[in-house]
C-alpha cells in the first residue's frame, strides 16, 4: 500500500474518496496510453507518479469528472481522442 493513502490530505485535496479513485483511475489510463508525466520522478511506477501529480496540484477533476492539468486547456492531459464515428 502507498503511504500517501494513510493520510487524509490527499482525500481532502480531491474532495472525497470516490473522486480520488476516479481521478487516479483516469490518470493511470492516460499515462498507460502515453501521456507525459507532469512531475519529474525517477520511477516507472505510474501510481507514484499520479499520487505526486495530485499532491503537487498538477491534476484535478473538472465538474464533468474529466482529468485536467492545472493551468492547461481542456484535453491536454492525455493522448488525443480519436473520432471513429466517420469510419
Amino acid at each position: 500500500m502507498y503511504d500517501e493513502f494513510r493520510e487524509e490530505e490527499i482525500v481532502r485535496k480531491v474532495g472525497g474518496r470516490f473522486k480520488l479513485s476516479t481521478l487516479i483511475q483516469k490518470r493511470l489510463v492516460a499515462l498507460y496510453k502515453g501521456a507525459t508525466p507532469l512531475v519529474p520522478l525517477d520511477t516507472q511506477d505510474k501510481m507514484k507518479i499520479v499520487i505526486q501529480e495530485i499532491l503537487q496540484d498538477k491534476i484535478y477533476l473538472d465538474t464533468s469528472s474529466n482529468v485536467r492539468a492545472a493551468g492547461s486547456e481542456p484535453g491536454h492531459v492525455g493522448p488525443p481522442e480519436l473520432d471513429l464515428t466517420s469510419l
